[in-house]
């Protein structure tokens, strides 16, 4: 069962992961609280219903998506209050995680209810674990914009980022991500694709971007499917051109000012004047 709520009166919302692919990752614990909760508010009643009939489970489902979640908070939040247990899923994996119910969650605390993790299956913990890139720090971006412009800017914006950058993508726009990480980074980025994760064609490719691109063209099978893409930075970009500015900065502090020794720094790196002379004010306040 459901475990109660610490005030009796008033039920819980379970955000509950459901399987990514392999539908023996769904856990007991996940499966038990589908089975005691009195509501379920599903990204896709439709998807989900294929899940709960697998299963063998009856529920009560209602929608909470994209268009509508912002409304639907108040609607929880009143089924909460007459003591009902409202468990909250996706179309597969950990809920939030780049899909929907941040607002209802966000809208529920903010009215004291009480909102409890039912962990299991995620996409991108499952990516990066068996990435081989680094995992001590990560940083993800979710879905990266539609168009090459709005691409290119969030990649470059991702120059200055330390660890391991991870973002999703889908089949019809993997190609042209990809070629636009080329466009930003060349040969600076070492990736590794993770495709269908858990699913019968799961696959990881790595290698540079032009490498990945070239074994889309050798291979259009590799194009199909949802991807987690995983980017670590090379000696040009990252927290390794960072750690270097600051060696520079370090040894010119000792003898100029700060906007001269970032201006040679600037010279020194090909970093911009400004960026240098922040950090510059940073080390120094830090000192």
């Amino acid at each position: 069962m459901v475990p109660h709520s610490s005030d009796d009166a008033r039920g819980s919302l379970y955000i509950v992961a459901t399987p990514i692919g392999n539908l023996d990752d769904f856990s007991k614990r996940a499966e038990q609280t589908l089975r005691d909760v009195d509501y379920i508010a599903a990204e896709d009643t439709r998807h989900t219903r294929r899940l709960l009939n697998h299963f063998a489970i009856e529920a009560k489902l209602f929608s909470i998506h994209d268009h509508n979640e912002k409304d639907k908070a108040d609607y929880v939040a009143s089924l909460l209050d007459e003591g009902k247990s409202v468990a909250l899923v996706s179309d597969a994996g950990t809920p939030l995680i780049s899909d929907p119910g941040y607002h209802v969650v966000h809208a529920l605390r903010e009215k004291g209810h009480k909102v409890l993790p039912i962990p299991g299956a995620c996409a991108l913990v499952a990516a990066l674990c068996a990435s081989g890139l680094p995992t001590d720090q990560f940083f993800f971006a979710g879905f990266v914009p539609a168009k090459s412009k709005g691409r290119c800017d969030l990649f470059e914006s991702w120059k200055k980022q330390t660890g391991t950058v991870v973002f999703y993508e889908s089949t019809h726009r993997i190609y042209d991500s990809i070629a636009d990480v080329q466009k930003v980074y060349g040969e600076d980025a070492q990736l590794v694709l993770a495709r269908e994760v858990t699913k019968t064609f799961e696959t990881f490719l790595s290698g540079t971007a032009s490498e990945i691109l070239a074994k889309f063209d050798a291979d259009a099978n590799q194009l199909r499917g949802e991807f987690v893409v995983m980017l670590s930075f090379t000696q040009e970009s990252g927290n390794e051109a960072e750690l270097e500015a600051k060696r520079i900065l370090t040894i010119l502090l000792e003898d100029l000012p700060v906007k001269q020794a970032a201006a040679m720094a600037a010279k020194l790196t090909g970093e911009k004047k400004n960026y240098l002379y922040k950090m510059a004010l940073e080390m120094q306040g830090d000192n």
